[in-house]
């Protein structure tokens, strides 16, 4: 089950990237996508490759049961899950990795209603989406 993971971790370690602290950003301070917010006492600025996967192994990909989900569906919830939150990702009830994702952009709509200054985001949030469905389907 270990390929499975990593196979999660690869696709989200590229769409995360590295150190950002944008103020426009809900999440706040992020290295490797592990936010300020979600990790308030943990020293994002020097957070090492090695912790973001092992906060990653123990917090979105186990939350999620990864290792249990079909094949596609495992990425999707875990990139969910470290895009939206664990208790987004595993709200999401779906057949298949098509209707998950679409799932998920309506999530995504719904919460730039809620706030307008998310707008910012929802382009990236999209194309994120599109290379996460292009990723599973090459997998």
């Amino acid at each position: 089950m270990k390929e499975k993971f990593e196979s999660a971790l690869a696709f989200v370690l590229a769409a995360e990237g590295g150190y950002v602290n944008d103020p426009n950003d809900p999440g706040g301070e992020t290295k490797y996508g592990i936010s300020k917010k979600a990790y308030p006492l943990l020293d994002i600025t020097n957070l090492t490759r090695e912790q973001a996967v092992d906060i990653y192994r123990r917090d979105y990909w186990n939350k999620v049961k990864g290792d249990e989900l079909p094949a596609g569906v495992d990425i999707a919830a875990f990139d969910t899950a470290v895009n939206m939150g664990a208790g987004t990702a595993l709200g999401i009830k779906a057949d298949n990795v098509a209707d998950y994702l679409i799932a998920r952009l309506e999530i995504y709509c719904e919460r730039v209603k809620k706030n307008p200054k998310l707008l910012t985001y929802l382009r990236g949030w999209v194309l994120r989406v599109v290379r996460l469905y292009k990723y599973i389907r090459l997998a």
